[in-house]
């Protein structure tokens, strides 16, 4: 009967160290997990914080984007919102960061109202 006492003993102090590492293993994976996503939040907001220098802007692009705006606003005076907004978002996608993209941005607002109600 002593042995079988002593071997449950033993099994229990094991069960209870193999229990008591697993946890330190875990609790040491969700540190460095918290550890990852802080560094890579923390690289997201530093990258945010730092201010965009616009690339510099070449007179051929500069005539490229006043060529579109001016076609979009044509188009919205005749009448043509769709056709409008289309040249306004092609002018937006080609050069989102464009010294007209905020009157582009505006003029499709505009137009949205004149577009006919279906």
């Amino acid at each position: 009967m002593k042995p079988v006492m002593w071997l449950l003993t033993i099994a229990a102090i094991a069960v209870a160290v193999y229990g008591l590492v697993r946890w330190r293993r875990r609790r040491a994976e969700l540190a460095r997990a918290s550890e990852q996503r802080t560094a890579a939040f923390m690289a997201e907001m530093m990258a945010a914080a730092t201010p965009k220098v616009a690339p510099p802007v070449d007179a051929a692009a500069l005539a490229k984007q006043r060529l579109l705006l001016d076609a979009a606003a044509k188009a919205g005076e005749a009448g043509e919102p769709v056709l409008s907004i289309q040249l306004y978002a092609r002018l937006l996608a080609r050069y989102p960061e464009s010294a007209f993209a905020a009157q582009a941005r505006d003029a499709v607002e505009a137009q949205k109202k004149n577009l006919p109600k279906a």
